[in-house]
């Protein structure tokens, strides 16, 4: 069933667990991770972001997504992960996303408030949520999207709470030292300023950068009150281990492909399991 960020996040942060967004591609992924959703009973979030387009377009991946949520018996929410101009979250919001996150915070600060403001206006217009980021999560050195630099401006609880009141966002990303794609070294989150900031807002929190943490590192940063993990990076290298075992043991094309979305669910339902929202559905 097709739902919005509320659905499922308010859920989430009332009963200790979190939902996982897992972005997707192409039809292999979004199968295995709505099969996991299923199979485990949980709320999923799935869609994908502003800088994934050049490896599955909007206009494709989109019918595709709302279709299969439509069709689940567990609730599915279509999410436009990182949506980096207005142009773009409008044209997700148009295709039938449920949600969109308004990325705008790697620029000015009052720039970012008020754009992510005009996109909550636009998007709730039309039933759908807003996640916002404020600090800034950064990106890994190596990583695909990365800049070389993989330091964070960390989220205050001041920030937080200015930002939200500004823009009335239903979900807020913050920084506290996670970074995108895969970690080069162990990051060390602050898991006290995560506390203050849950202390200071009620709107749902949100994790960036959660491929490659460790399993306590999950944990206690939903106990510390992250209702939405984002997941991306652990599901391509579960596909690239399907992908290496069929060419090393000459596997065609086709059995490749079911390999590929079997391993890619297995790391999906293993996400869904560890964040606390199997059986939730």
């Amino acid at each position: 069933m097709l739902v919005n960020l509320n659905d499922v996040l308010i859920p989430a942060q009332k009963g200790g667990y979190a939902v996982g967004l897992f972005n997707t591609t192409d039809s292999d992924m979004l199968e295995a991770v709505i099969a996991a959703a299923e199979e485990t009973r949980s709320p999923v979030i799935i869609g994908t972001a502003e800088v994934l387009l050049p490896y599955g377009e909007l206009k494709l991946i989109a019918p595709s997504v709302r279709a299969a949520a439509e069709r689940a018996t567990v609730p599915v929410v279509m999410h436009y992960d990182h949506g980096l101009t207005v142009e773009r979250c409008i044209e997700a919001l148009d295709l039938g996303f449920t949600s969109i996150m308004f990325d705008g915070s790697a620029g000015d600060e009052a720039e970012n408030i008020a754009l992510t403001r005009k996109m909550v206006e636009m998007a709730h217009a039309k039933g759908a949520t807003v996640e916002g980021e404020i600090g800034h999560v950064g990106n890994n050195e190596g990583a695909a999207e990365s800049d070389g630099d993989a330091k964070s401006a960390y989220t205050t609880p001041e920030q937080a709470k200015a930002f939200v009141e500004a823009t009335g966002v239903d979900a807020l990303a913050v920084a506290i030292g996670t970074a995108h794609g895969a970690y080069i070294k162990k990051p060390c989150l602050d898991l006290d300023r995560l506390a203050e900031i849950r202390a200071t807002i009620d709107t749902p929190l949100v994790l960036h950068g959660g491929s490659g943490l460790s399993d306590d590192d999950f944990r206690n940063t939903i106990k510390g009150g992250i209702a939405k993990v984002n997941i991306f990076t652990d599901l391509c290298l579960a596909g690239e281990r399907a992908v290496r075992r069929a060419l090393d043991e000459k596997i065609g094309y086709l059995e490749m492909r079911n390999m590929k979305v079997a391993e890619i669910k297995a790391e999906a339902m293993k996400k869904m399991v560890l964040f606390g929202c199997n059986g939730k559905a």
